[in-house]
C-alpha cells in the first residue's frame, strides 16, 4: 500500500478507522522531509496492514498548527486512536522499522488502563 494524503476532512476518520496511522507532517521545500519521504514510502510498501499518511504542512497550515508542528518532517504514530509516538526529525530506514515494531508490540490493554487511570483522576482533582 502506498501513502495517503491527509487534511483537515480526513484526519479523525483516518485514525478513527484504523488500527496503527502513522503520519509525516512535511513541506516541499523541506530538504529533510525530502529525505525521508522514500524511507516513509517503503514502509508503507512494506507494512501494507498499516496506514501511513501524509500532511502537506503548506496547504494545511491550520491542520499542522492545531497539532502543534513546530518543525517539519514530524512523525506521529497512532494505535487504536491513541497517539504513541511524535517526534520531529527524519528516521533512518532502521529507525523506522524499529518503530513500527515496537508499536505492534505494545499492549493496548495495559495503555488504555493507564489512560483511563489518568483521566479518572484529572476528574476528581478537577471536582475537588
Amino acid at each position: 500500500m502506498s501513502t495517503i494524503d491527509i487534511t483537515a476532512d480526513n484526519l479523525a476518520t483516518t485514525i478513527d478507522d484504523n488500527d496503527i496511522v502513522l503520519v509525516d507532517w512535511w513541506a516541499s521545500w523541506c530538504g529533510p522531509c525530502q529525505s525521508f519521504a522514500p524511507v516513509f514510502e517503503k514502509a508503507a510498501v512494506d507494512n501494507p496492514d498499516i496506514v501511513f499518511g501524509k500532511v502537506d504542512t503548506e496547504a494545511n497550515q491550520d491542520l499542522a498548527g492545531a497539532a502543534g508542528i513546530m518543525s517539519i518532517p514530524t512523525l506521529m504514530v497512532f494505535r487504536e486512536k491513541v497517539l504513541l509516538f511524535s517526534q520531529p526529525g527524519a528516521l533512518p530506514a532502521a529507525g523506522l522499522s524499529d518503530l513500527i515494531d515496537q508499536v505492534r508490540n505494545i499492549d493496548m490493554a495495559d495503555v488504555h488502563a493507564a489512560l483511563a487511570e489518568q483521566q479518572a483522576e484529572s476528574g476528581t482533582a478537577a471536582s475537588s
